[in-house]
């Protein structure tokens, strides 16, 4: 929140700590709510960008929901497989950055033109896209390690009925 857009999303290691954990303890659809709600949030913070940050952490929730059904990660007593959950977040990661970054830098004369909102201060170079492609990947990989050791070391027996 405090970095300037769009370099705030390449730094994202707290929201998708909190993202995974949130799709390992409610189930399917559990990201995309904190999601949701941080997006809510977040916006309520920066309204000029209010619209594409919710837009953004809504789709962010859903790619870290698909990527731990696709890698068939579940939340249990017995604890997560490690690889496979710095594996789904590190993609999911990547990918809402390369999104973010597209939308907002790479192209924002086809996105932007025709509703009249001006366009955004920073101008794409080689050396944010060589940012974006590393950073994500790499956000993601130390999120989900950190989220695998919370998961196993300190939250796997905690149950929640909803």
């Amino acid at each position: 929140m405090f970095l300037p857009f769009p370099i705030n999303f390449m730094f994202i290691a707290l929201e998708a700590v909190l993202l995974a954990l949130s799709g390992l303890f409610v189930k399917n659809v559990g990201a995309t709510y904190v999601g949701a709600v941080g997006g809510l949030l977040t916006a309520l913070g920066s309204p000029g960008l209010g619209l594409f940050t919710f837009i953004a952490l809504i789709l962010y929730g859903v790619l870290i929901d698909i990527t731990l059904f696709t890698f068939k990660i579940k939340g249990s007593p017995q604890g997560v497989n490690r690889n496979r959950l710095i594996a789904a977040i590190a993609l999911s990661t990547m990918l809402i950055g390369i999104i973010t970054y597209s939308t907002s830098v790479i192209s924002p004369e086809y996105i932007f033109a025709h509703t009249g909102i001006p366009s955004f201060i920073i101008q794409r170079s080689w050396i944010l896209d060589i940012m974006v492609i590393f950073m994500g990947p790499a956000t993601g990989a130390t999120a989900g390690y950190a989220t695998a050791y919370l998961w196993n070391k300190y939250l796997k027996n905690i149950a929640l009925t909803l």
